[in-house]
């Protein structure tokens, strides 16, 4: 199981995407899949360059790929430092994949 599961995400106007009058359902989805896996033991970060800059440069990972694949990559999801997901938004049942919870999310209802 991954420790830690960090999300960059394009730029949008909050951090999580899931304001205005346009609520994008996906958003709203991958929201509730972030929270499911808090609640499974995983550490989750979820990063927009609007408001958390510093976190894209910091990380080597982000900024090569980034500079090789271009903004077109975020959202960019990392698990234990490893690049798992990049340039959409994963079901819940691929992310729990990607985190090593394959096992668990069988037994959810």
């Amino acid at each position: 199981m991954a420790k830690l599961v960090q999300v960059f995400d394009p730029p949008m106007c909050c951090s999580s995407g899931v304001c205005g009058p346009n609520v994008d359902k996906r958003l709203v989805q991958f929201s509730a899949t972030l929270e499911w896996l808090r609640g499974q033991g995983v550490q989750v970060e979820r990063y927009n360059p609007s408001q958390q800059y510093d976190a894209f440069v910091g990380n080597a990972t982000v900024v090569d790929t980034i500079n090789t694949q271009g903004m077109e990559c975020l959202p960019l999801i990392l698990a234990d430092g490893e690049i798992v997901s990049y340039g959409g938004y994963p079901s819940k049942e691929d992310l729990a994949v990607m985190a090593g919870l394959e096992g668990e999310r069988k037994a959810e209802p």
